[in-house]
């Protein structure tokens, strides 16, 4: 298990991100139109994922911000933002704050993406959301940069996941 803050106090999620050169595990998630994506519909494409907890507070809204800033430049890669938030609220973010480069994935239905990539928290107060982390694939789907955010309120290196691709 892995274990990172929120504002400073200790919560453990339920073990580490897939490590580099791993292969990234396949998911099942909810797309905004209530359709669902899976990893192989990327294949051949480089994968940011983009994970948090919620696009309600703060720090997560502005990593979506900063993402879809950065995916407009990006050649054959496609940013992923994955929360347990719900599409609904989701595609409302997107549409209000004007957003359109990167692709709002949602893991309601069972959990089994924060189970797969180890980032659903296991206690404390975000207990079943999905810790703040990026995951960055190559074309094959193979990992090649992995942070979690070892403060929670705080955001990730937005810089090293881009350099990774």
């Amino acid at each position: 298990m892995a274990i990172v803050t929120l504002k400073g106090n200790k919560i453990n999620t339920i073990g580490n991100l897939p490590q580099v050169g791993a292969t990234a595990p396949n998911f099942t998630l909810t797309k905004n139109d209530l359709s669902t994506a899976t990893l192989d519909n990327y294949k051949g494409k480089k994968v940011v994922l983009n994970i948090f907890p919620s696009v309600d507070t703060g720090t997560c809204a502005q990593s979506v911000r900063e993402f879809n800033k950065e995916a407009s430049t990006l050649e054959n890669t496609v940013v992923l933002c994955v929360s347990k938030d719900l599409p609904f609220a989701q595609a409302r973010f997107c549409g209000a704050e004007g957003l359109n480069n990167v692709e709002m994935l949602s893991d309601f239905k069972d959990g089994n993406f924060g189970k797969n990539y180890n980032v659903a928290f296991t206690d404390g107060p975000l207990e079943a959301l999905l810790s703040r982390s990026v995951v960055v694939l190559n074309e094959e789907g193979k990992v090649i940069h992995a942070e979690q955010v070892a403060e929670t309120t705080e955001e990730p290196n937005y810089k090293l996941a881009l350099e990774a691709l």
